[in-house]
């Protein structure tokens, strides 16, 4: 079943995209170092804009589920936080 952006939900669709992205992260469907798709294709998947999609990866980006390499895109990390070993080191 494809998760879909709740447009009457309390929360922002940024929030929301976020959040559907970093379940395919942590149930595999986005595999540790594979290349998520584009901007583009992730506004037109869930219907919203190219801002909204930005802000969804800039939150995934401060979890350190994604790095960004410019011209390049948006790569889910090898080594997902709070899986491995004692969870988040400090």
């Amino acid at each position: 079943m494809e998760e879909k952006i709740n447009p009457a939900a309390a929360s922002y669709h940024y929030e929301q995209l976020a959040k559907i992205i970093e379940n395919k992260i942590r149930t595999g469907e986005f595999a540790a170092g594979s290349r998520l798709p584009g901007e583009m294709i992730l506004s037109q998947e869930y219907g919203v804009g190219s801002n909204t999609v930005r802000r969804a990866l800039d939150i995934l980006r401060e979890r350190g589920l994604l790095v960004t390499v410019r011209a390049r895109g948006s790569f889910v990390v090898e080594q997902l936080p709070g899986i491995d070993n004692g969870q988040d080191e400090q």
